[in-house]
C-alpha cells in the first residue's frame, strides 16, 4: 500500500511539473515530462508494482534465483569439462590437433628486384598493372 501511495505522489508531481512546462509554452517538454510522470501509475494499476515488491521482500523467490545460479552454474563447468575431454581425446589418438595453421604457399607469381633483359629499373610494373587490373582499378 505504501509503493502505491508514493507511485500516485510521483505522477501527481510529474503531471504538476508537466502543467508548468505546458503553460511556459514548452509543449514538447511538457507532453514528455507527463508521459514520464504517467508510468508509475500504470505499473501500479496494472499489480507490477505488488508483484516486484512480493518478489523482492519473499525468501522463497530469492532462494529460487539462488538455484538458478547454481545450475547456470553447473551447466558452464559440465561445458568446460567437456571441452577438455574432447581435445585431450584428439591428442591422446596420435593425431594432429585440428588447430594446425596450414603450410604457406609459394607465391603464384614470381616478384624479382632485378629489372629483366632490355628493360630499366622503372619500367617493370607489368606485375603491379597486372595486380590492378585483376582488382578493377
Amino acid at each position: 500500500m505504501l509503493a502505491e501511495t508514493i507511485c500516485s505522489a510521483v505522477s501527481a508531481a510529474g503531471l504538476g511539473i508537466a502543467a508548468i512546462s505546458a503553460y511556459r509554452k514548452r509543449f514538447l517538454s511538457a507532453a514528455r515530462i507527463a508521459a514520464y510522470a504517467l508510468v508509475p501509475l500504470g505499473l501500479v494499476m496494472t499489480g507490477a508494482v505488488d508483484w516486484i515488491a512480493d518478489t523482492a521482500f519473499s525468501p522463497v523467490a530469492w532462494a529460487g534465483f539462488g538455484v538458478l545460479g547454481v545450475a547456470w552454474l553447473l551447466f558452464l563447468s559440465t561445458r568446460a569439462v567437456e571441452r577438455r575431454r574432447a581435445g585431450r581425446e584428439v591428442t591422446a589418438g596420435g593425431a594432429e590437433p585440428r588447430a594446425v595453421a596450414p603450410a604457406a604457399s609459394a607465391p603464384s607469381r614470381g616478384v624479382t628486384a632485378k629489372p629483366r633483359a632490355g628493360q630499366s629499373a622503372g619500367e617493370d610494373f607489368s606485375d603491379i598493372e597486372a595486380i590492378l587490373k585483376k582488382h578493377g582499378i
